[in-house]
């Protein structure tokens, strides 16, 4: 049986991997927000596309539509990649959660056990989550600075 003082400890250093998780959720919360919002782009500029190889194959396509198809072709390849990294940064903390609850039950097994070689191993696996953490947040960099290209595209062909 654990003594009240070990009980505290063991909350106690639980408490980080766990805000972690929580941190991590948010970012996740945001990053499928995100996806949505790319997934419908995609899906708007598509029926778009649709519309105008209709008007081309009936022959009504005018030099503005012609040109307004080349630039949502342009865009729906940026999408595309844009959508794999949002997928990549969702995944990433994703993983990221599996390390911090694997570090948790480490750290619970650990106290339970007895066992200090525990304490190493619920540490690599709070670093590994970190990492993984740090890795999301690059990819997330990535596809943010991928979005400005895409309104880059869209704002010349307005002009």
């Amino acid at each position: 049986m654990l003594e009240n003082s070990a009980v505290v400890s063991l909350i106690q250093a639980m408490l980080a991997p766990g805000i972690m998780i929580s941190a991590c959720g948010l970012l996740l919360l945001g990053m499928n927000n995100k996806y949505s919002l790319v997934v419908n782009r995609i899906r708007l500029l598509d029926e778009e596309k649709r519309k105008l190889n209709i008007a081309r194959l009936e022959g009504v396509l005018k030099d503005h539509q012609h040109n307004r198809t080349q630039s949502i072709n342009i865009q729906l390849q940026k999408l595309a990649f844009r959508v794999r990294l949002v997928r990549d940064a969702v995944l990433a903390y994703t993983i990221a959660v599996g390390f911090f609850i694997a570090s948790c039950l480490s750290i619970g097994l650990q106290y339970i056990l007895r066992e200090n070689t525990l304490f190493y191993v619920a540490l690599a696996l709070f670093l590994l989550g970190m990492l993984s953490v740090f890795i999301g947040v690059i990819v997330a960099a990535m596809e943010t600075y991928r979005g400005y290209e895409i309104v880059k595209v869209e704002l010349k062909e307005e002009y």
